[in-house]
């Protein structure tokens, strides 16, 4: 047991300012928003009002707020680990997960609206 070295607990420290700054309770407003947006964007795209129709892409995420947090698990019927290599090279970064499972995490802190909006579009092009 001992003091953990000095300089480990600095970037500790300056995240909690930036949470602190950004308070818990704006942060999580705005994580409920992005995430419903995040949903209802995917529903677009699987009815064909973003591009070609998925049907068959769904969220396996519990759709009340309060029963989650920022991350969807996106059903993507057919999709392989290359949907997940083909969007990082795109620049979005997501996880795979077996057989066909996407999950994007739309992060209050540093992501956008614009960023789930580019997230949904750029996963519509990838599967077309």
């Amino acid at each position: 047991l001992s003091n953990p070295p000095i300089f480990s607990p600095t970037p500790l420290k300056a995240s909690l300012d930036l949470f602190d700054r950004a308070g818990v309770d704006r942060l999580r407003e705005k994580s409920v928003a992005m995430t419903g947006y995040l949903e209802d964007l995917l529903g677009n795209l699987s009815l064909g009002l973003m591009g070609r129709g998925r049907p068959g892409l769904g969220v396996l995420t519990p759709t009340e707020p309060e029963a989650r947090g920022c991350q969807l698990s996106i059903v993507v019927p057919g999709a392989s680990r290359e949907v997940q290599r083909s969007l990082l090279r795109r620049g979005v970064v997501c996880d795979f997960r077996e057989p066909n499972v996407i999950r994007a995490a739309p992060v209050p802190l540093y992501c956008s609206f614009h960023d789930v909006w580019r997230f949904v579009r750029t996963l519509g092009e990838v599967l077309a």
